[in-house]
């Protein structure tokens, strides 16, 4: 029988490099925003306003990503794409000439459209351009496609930041982005659109808006009981919970806080799963400077361990053909779990730091496995005509259970330095409380597949 051909073969080289290219600056950006932003804030006298980049960017992203789902599933990927990649270069140019905190902001709004839109136009590309049998190495590449700039990002952002300028961070990215969406023409051309228009008009970036506003109102509730205002806490937590409630219930498919089985099940998990991982990931540098007495660079290292086991557990269950799909998430999770335990009991006194680099790849062994398998679910799952709208789901239930899980991780933070919990105690609750979620997510692994599915693999 004569071997299939990979991802990178000639029929598919370009498509492949161009979604490469594309992730790893999308990526890249979000890394690099960091390392200059507090030169950019003072610049532009906005220090005050520090966290609005942030919320902004994760707000829009869910509207872009929400904009997408349909737009994809009722005239397919290029434009989307295309118009994601100028918005997000728009953005860029924005910002990086932004001469007010205001149009920062406004530049990182335009990032965060533009990195939703393009996202779920590469997922649909996927689904387009490849046949089946290579979507999960194509899926493999995009994961991978995150782990360079994890490597390098802070170390060029910051050399750029400290000898060119902080405005060229963002300035920088606009002939690369060009050319990146320049190599995807071809694929692009060659793509169809499916030919039915998806139900739901302008309400789904509406209900997108809605719930991101919900994750910034219950991080504020959250901060406020920390600081003792439980007058303005208790309003903004119960705004943030029927607004965040409101915006899913349409924005997730139905059935999926139940576990319903399909894609329902599989867009549930990976939100518990990116909620759980990206909480513990938020604070690992600050528990290791504080618990542990290590340095900056120190601190900062598991983050590159774990990048380099999310990227081999990408390429792993892109090569692993033998095994269900769903088996395969389930180990993953218990990866995680595995990694979670591992971070809690290191928070306990008299135990020692360094295990952190081995937990953490396997965590990132863990993430590498499972992101990429619930694309492969979710697009083995879903018919030419909602490709979009399931993908849309699955990033935003990523997306927004990843803000969840930083803010209330943040949360947790300002109790511990309020006195009200030890620091390696909360810390240590947050690592349990991460496992317990990644147990059951691996339960609910197993109402990924449809019911007859099931039954035909017994």
């Amino acid at each position: 029988m004569e071997r299939s051909p990979g991802v990178f073969a000639p029929k598919w080289r370009l498509t492949s490099i161009g979604i490469a290219v594309a992730i790893s600056l999308f990526a890249f950006e979000g890394i690099a925003v960091a390392t200059a932003m507090p030169s950019a804030v003072r610049a532009l006298h906005g220090l005050a306003f520090f966290g609005w980049p942030y919320s902004t960017f994760l707000v829009m992203n869910l509207v872009g990503l929400g904009v997408a789902g349909q737009w994809c599933d009722r005239v397919g990927p290029r434009r989307p794409l295309l118009t994601g990649i100028a918005v997000f270069t728009a953005g860029l140019l924005t910002a990086g000439t932004a001469g007010h905190m205001a149009v920062f902001v406004l530049g990182r709004g335009a990032q965060g459209i533009g990195v939703g839109l393009a996202s779920i136009a590469v997922f649909q590309l996927v689904a387009t351009a490849y046949p089946p049998h290579l979507r999960p190495k194509a899926l493999a590449v995009i994961s991978a496609a995150y782990v360079l700039p994890a490597l390098v990002g802070p170390i060029i952002s910051g050399t750029i930041t400290a000898h060119v300028g902080w405005r060229w961070v963002f300035l920088g990215l606009v002939p690369l982005v060009l050319g990146g969406g320049l190599t995807l023409l071809p694929a692009l051309r060659k793509s169809t659109a499916p030919g039915r228009a998806s139900r739901g008009g302008v309400r789904k970036p509406l209900f997108a808006l809605l719930a991101g506003v919900g994750v910034i109102a219950l991080q504020s509730g959250g901060n406020a009981v920390v600081a003792g205002r439980t007058a303005l806490a208790v309003p903004l937590l119960g705004a943030g919970l029927l607004a965040l409630g409101a915006g899913l219930r349409e924005l997730l498919p139905r059935g999926a806080t139940r576990l319903r089985r399909g894609v329902p099940a599989v867009v549930a998990v990976r939100g518990l799963l990116a909620g759980a991982f990206y909480a513990v990931e938020s604070v690992v540098p600050l528990a290791l400077v504080t618990l542990h007495g290590f340095g900056t660079v120190a601190s900062g290292l598991p983050l590159l361990a774990g990048a380099l086991g999310w990227w081999a557990g990408a390429r792993a269950q892109g090569s692993i053909t033998t095994v269900a799909r769903p088996l395969l998430l389930r180990w993953g999770l218990a990866a995680l779990v595995c990694c979670f335990v591992g971070m809690a009991a290191l928070c306990l006194p008299g135990v020692p730091g360094w295990p952190v680099y081995l937990l953490w790849i396997v965590g990132g062994l863990g993430m590498g496995v499972c992101v990429p398998t619930t694309g492969v679910l979710v697009l083995d799952q879903s018919a030419e005509d909602e490709t979009g709208t399931n993908s849309s789901a699955l990033q935003i239930s990523d997306v927004t259970a990843a803000g969840l899980g930083t803010s209330g991780a943040g949360v947790l933070v300002g109790a511990t330095t309020a006195g009200s919990l030890g620091f390696g105690a909360g810390m240590a609750v947050l690592g349990l409380m991460a496992a317990a979620v990644s147990a059951a997510a691996a339960v609910g692994a197993s109402r990924t597949t449809p019911l007859r599915e099931r039954i035909a693999a017994g």
